[in-house]
């Protein structure tokens, strides 16, 4: 059930954009060990007009994050999130063109119980 959220925030281009969704669907579905289809990834662009930092041009200092939204059923043990987040971070960057330090993963409260797919909650 994993669902990744990828917003760029734009100004910086990323090499290879078509397709970059799918190739992070596939990263991220080897990195959760999701059987194929099981791990869905949206992207989106955010304009770098509407973003910043406080007290600082983000943009002008070459600022230009992405921030991946994580949501899955349960949320792994510490030692897995952990190796979960840095594979992430790494496949993020890579794809992306984007250093690591400017990839932010932000994992959601689990689905199990809140989350409905065609009308039947997850379990």
């Amino acid at each position: 059930m994993p669902i990744l959220e990828v917003e760029l925030i734009g100004g910086a281009a990323v090499p290879e954009r078509a397709g970059l969704a799918r190739r992070l669907a596939d990263a991220a579905g080897a990195i959760f060990g999701s059987a194929p289809g099981e791990t869905w990834v949206r992207v989106r662009e955010t304009n770098p007009t509407d973003y910043a930092e406080n007290a600082t041009d983000a943009a002008a200092a070459g600022v230009h994050p992405v921030f991946v939204r994580v949501l899955k059923r349960a949320l792994p043990e510490a030692a897995e999130l952990k190796r979960e987040v840095e594979a992430l971070t790494e496949a993020v960057a890579t794809e992306t063109g984007r250093p690591p330090d400017q990839v932010h993963v932000v994992y959601e409260p689990p689905g199990a119980g809140r989350v409905a797919f065609g009308g039947r909650l997850v379990r």
